[in-house]
């Protein structure tokens, strides 16, 4: 089985992004081969400023590794090292139908928010199809807001198929119910676009104001509580065990709870679960170099593969 997914350096990663894709990669990277990507390409929609998007791709490096991921077994690279990703998202462009990328709710939703479209933020679901489709992936981790993004790339997979003949495995999405969509601190989806998120690893003072501003109703300390409608408990569930979530939801029913308390409970699992990350990845931090040639080797690899399937890819389309 192999396993893929890609991650975007367009900002500092928050939860959202641990708990709905970056530690299933980590706790699946033993079940399968496992590709994992830097989105750089994908970063560029946006027009960031060039040195700080070279910083952004060092800086998601150092974050996976902290996070657990094992150079060793899985295949870590930046999606600009491998140069046949950019002729396979032309080839499948020319069998995509507009009307498919025209209902694609994430551009649409970028546009509702203010962001000023381009033909890449339109385009980004064919590249996202030559990301999955050119390493033959079989499992896609991701967030519940890019299910609809792998959908499409089943669909370009099974036209591509059916005219030229079997040269891709159609992929299924792995998205886990219980984070498929984490809030941020207003309730929406989190997302660094919203305003809304709160990050892996930082100054902990300032993390823990941010912690203190998840909006909450106006109910008393004295009243019951309802933990399924809360931000706070939202949260907390993706940190806590079984035992503790269960004591929680005892405590909001129960009336006599402060939202101020239950923040610092859930920072308080916060702190638990990153501190030991963050001093690895201040560690990594010192040696770039390293981390520098983690991601050479892996784009060595990863080019082994992509140059097998463009060389197929172009003798099924008749680019012999």
């Amino acid at each position: 089985m192999r396993i893929l997914s890609g991650i975007q350096p367009s900002g500092t990663p928050h939860i959202g992004n641990y708990f709905g894709m970056m530690k299933q990669i980590v706790d699946d990277q033993y079940n399968g081969e496992t590709f994992l990507f830097i989105a750089d390409y994908h970063a560029l929609t946006v027009t960031p400023d060039p040195n700080l998007l070279s910083q952004r791709i060092i800086n998601l490096a150092l974050d996976f590794l902290a996070c657990g991921l094992d150079s060793e077994k899985v295949i870590f690279f930046k999606q600009s090292d491998i140069k046949e990703i950019t002729e396979l998202s032309w080839i499948l462009s020319c069998c995509t139908p507009m009307g498919l990328l025209e209902r694609c709710h994430s551009y649409k939703d970028k546009i509702s928010n203010g962001i000023i479209p381009n033909c890449g933020l339109f385009f980004y679901p064919v590249l996202m199809t030559a990301d999955i489709l050119m390493y033959k992936s079989d499992i896609v981790p991701v967030g519940k807001d890019q299910k609809q993004h792998v959908e499409v790339a089943r669909d370009i997979a099974i036209k591509f198929n059916l005219q030229y003949g079997e040269t891709f495995i159609v992929p299924e999405p792995k998205i886990k119910d219980e984070v498929a969509v984490t809030p941020g601190i207003d309730g929406r989806k989190m997302s660094k676009s919203y305003g809304n998120a709160i990050p892996l690893f930082g100054d902990q003072k300032q993390i823990r104001k941010i912690f203190m501003k998840i909006v909450t109703d106006s109910k008393t300390p004295e009243d019951p509580k309802n933990p399924d409608t809360c931000n706070i408990f939202a949260l907390y569930k993706l940190f806590a065990n079984k035992e503790q979530t269960e004591a929680m939801a005892e405590k909001y029913k129960a009336g006599g709870l402060m939202y101020g308390n239950a923040k610092q409970e859930l920072f308080d699992l916060y702190t638990a679960h990153f501190s030991p990350m963050q001093k690895k990845r201040d560690e990594l931090a010192k040696n770039l170099d390293y981390v520098k040639n983690i991601l050479r080797k892996g784009a060595e690899k990863a080019s082994e593969v992509a140059r097998k399937t463009i060389q197929e890819v172009r003798e099924k389309v008749g680019l012999k």
